[in-house]
């Protein structure tokens, strides 16, 4: 007899998911029950007769929804990490589902009267009591309680609430339309090459991995598909323009065709149906509602941002592009036209003319189960922690691992799930969840997270191990400073633990791990020749060094053209009707360096914005690389591997997750605002003093 492991507490180390246990038919009547025991407990709160008090009222609204959360967190997370056909479609039964449910909670008048009552009283009848009676916690928690009803519709009316009620469950279902539409195109596409002269230009490792996707496919020859990892390096070493074409045209009109995967309407209702909700709650636009929580605070910020980056990189940014075409030229004749589908083939051509290095170079020494040991090794070394594989951790698939986390004083931290490999059932890019956040009980039990990387990384082949390239390990350091972020999580209560922070601070712990994957002292930490075990050479590291911001304004502006791109979509006032390419075109044209294609459309795989939570957000990426600029300049200054400075930034940042406007904690961490100096000098924009 099949007992529902939702429904129990789990019996697993650390109370870790017992995922061998979960049947497709758990999820269900698991999240019927978790609805079923949230409205009891909102019930109690609202039937409860003694006066609204902080402990009655907003905390309990804290704790409530426990069984919900915790069969939600592992659906969703396997949704986009180990999905099948039967998922997808229990998905869109329950997202209206779970979208009703919680408007059912923020339109709950009687519930939110008594939010208000304590609100009002701690900022209006009787502010003093604030501070002697509530902690820094206590406070943002409060505060956040009110906004979220407040944002949620809690003071429209009877109408407009249902209004509300039904965008909100529609945006639900178009976002998983957008991800399961992006996902079947991606693995819809193959290009079988049989002639091994197609092959020109390739690595052996990207070869090999051809080689096994055909195998695994059940054909002969090569087979390349649209997976970063397959992708990236295909157009970069690819000596077949016309493979290099179809392949690029591919990939950049994903959900344009004329078939049930296309996102082109889907996109025009998510901007309209976000603006039209944004305007139901008194908002002149989207991107509007969406900057009230967050560090940038209004759309001119943002904007004075993406322009004065625009500004700064432009120019160098032209140079960039010019000798690239100059190069193109000088290896196919003065009436070559540099497309597209030539930027990288000819930039990696460039790179290796000016540093005589490229990515296939480094893979030897950047071999998985060694990058591993140096990410590992970087954390142990700034603050003290330890990581241990546990095969009694029960995983969701045979790639991933589960890792334990201790503290310095070897007290237990938290589970750490790392999911390395691309598969048809993950969708692509790389992102850092949790399976379980932190908190701690009234009885003072610190319930530590399981928190998870899940990434698209270069294979295994039979013939050698995963061996990366330098931006791969970029990546697992981007996700590990997430993880980090789950990792130290030291507060009270749960929704603002961890990574539950603005979302233009959020990215700060992530991009500041990156800086470490061109430091000398790190690499020579595990960068060793995965045959030989030979260092990596120090003139090689050298060449790393010289050649990192190699076309880093060009990569800058593309950055900043999705920026835009969002900002473009989320700012608008009126319904949008325009063709979603031109509109695409319109909105980024100050940034675009290369020739525009027909066909080409970023929007209808753009899932950042449309289906991700980075709506009105992208900018994110670049105001937060401000920051880390402006932290990592502070590691410079006393050492990279600095204690004290690493302290800091974990009892500052890391630990204290969303208790705190984020510019005070950095602050607090940096004795000063970030400017955007650091960023400039970094990336050789701008002269060091």
């Amino acid at each position: 007899m099949h007992n529902n492991p939702f429904l129990a507490k789990y019996n697993t180390p650390y109370e870790t998911v017992p995922f061998d246990e979960i049947e497709i038919t758990d999820y269900e009547p698991a999240i019927l029950q978790g609805m079923e025991e949230e409205n009891k407990e909102i019930e109690e709160i609202v039937n409860n007769e003694e006066e609204p008090t902080f402990e009655n009222t907003i905390e309990a609204i804290e704790k409530s929804g426990a069984t919900l959360a915790r069969v939600t967190e592992v659906f969703f997370n396997l949704l986009n990490a180990e999905t099948t056909d039967e998922m997808d479609a229990l998905a869109q039964k329950f997202s209206p589902m779970l979208s009703e449910h919680s408007n059912n909670i923020s339109l709950n008048e009687r519930l939110f009267k008594k939010v208000e009552h304590v609100y009002n009283y701690y900022n209006h009848v009787n502010p003093d009591a604030k501070e002697k009676e509530l902690n820094q916690e206590q406070q943002t928690i409060l505060e956040n309680c009110y906004e979220g009803f407040i944002r949620n519709g809690a003071k429209l009316n009877a109408e407009e609430k249902e209004r509300f009620k039904k965008l909100s469950a529609e945006l639900g279902v178009l976002a998983l339309q957008f991800s399961q539409n992006k996902l079947k195109d991606t693995n819809d596409f193959e290009l079988h090459i049989t002639d091994e002269e197609e092959l020109e230009g390739l690595p052996d490792s990207l070869i090999d991995e051809a080689h096994e996707i055909a195998k695994e496919k059940g054909v002969e020859g090569w087979i390349i598909t649209l997976h970063a990892p397959v992708y990236q390096p295909f157009m970069t070493y690819s000596a077949k323009r016309d493979l290099r074409k179809q392949l690029y045209m591919a990939y950049n009109t994903m959900c344009t065709h004329d078939n049930e995967n296309n996102n082109m309407d889907i996109v025009r209702s998510i901007v309209n149906k976000h603006r039209e909700l944004a305007q139901l709650l008194g908002y002149r636009n989207y991107a509007e509602f969406v900057l009230k929580r967050r560090m940038a605070q209004n759309t001119e910020n943002v904007y004075a941002l993406l322009h004065q980056l625009t500004e700064a990189y432009k120019p160098t940014a032209n140079e960039e592009i010019e000798k690239v075409k100059s190069l193109a030229k000088e290896m196919n004749g003065t009436d070559f036209e540099l497309m597209p589908w030539d930027f990288s083939y000819y930039s990696n051509k460039l790179k290796e003319k000016e540093y005589s290095i490229n990515s296939e170079m480094l893979r030897p020494y950047l071999e998985l189960g060694n990058v591993k040991k140096g990410v590992f090794g970087l954390a142990t070394r700034l603050y003290g922690i330890t990581f241990t594989r546990n095969p009694h951790i029960q995983v969701y698939h045979k790639d991933v691992e589960a890792y334990e986390v201790h503290d310095k004083d070897n007290r237990f931290l938290a589970v750490l799930y790392c999911d390395f490999h691309p598969r048809s059932s993950k969708k692509s890019g790389a992102w850092m969840t949790s399976f379980k956040e932190q908190w701690k009980e009234k009885d003072g039990l610190d319930s530590r997270p399981h928190v998870s990387v899940t990434m698209n990384l270069t294979k295994p082949t039979e013939k050698n191990p995963s061996l990366l390239t330098l931006s791969e390990v970029e990546t697992f350091l981007h996700e590990f400073g997430h993880a980090l972020h789950g990792i130290f999580a030291d507060t009270t209560y749960r929704t603002i633990s961890g990574t539950n922070v603005y979302w233009d601070f959020v990215e700060l712990p992530s991009q500041f791990m990156e800086n470490y994957s061109t430091e000398k002292e790190f690499l020579n930490t595990f960068a060793f020749h995965y045959k030989t075990q030979e260092p990596i050479p120090e003139e090689l590291i050298d060449r790393i060094i010289k050649s990192r911001n190699f076309n880093v304004a060009y990569s800058c502006l593309r950055q900043v053209s999705f920026g835009l791109l969002d900002m473009a979509y989320y700012t608008k006032e009126e319904e949008l009707n325009e063709d979603i390419m031109s509109f695409e075109k319109e909105a980024w044209k100050e940034t675009q360096l290369l020739p525009a294609v027909d066909g080409a459309c970023m929007s209808v795989q753009f899932s950042h914005i449309m289906a991700g939570g980075y709506s009105a957000g992208y900018y994110s990426y670049k105001w937060a690389e401000v920051l880390d600029a402006d932290a990592f300049s502070l590691f410079k200054q006393h050492g990279i591997f600095d204690k004290a400075t690493a302290q800091s930034f974990r009892d500052n940042i890391l630990s204290r997750g969303g208790t705190e406007h984020p510019m005070s904690l950095y602050k607090k961490f940096r004795g000063k605002e970030a400017t955007i100096d650091a960023l400039l000098e970094r990336n050789g924009i701008k002269k060091m003093a």
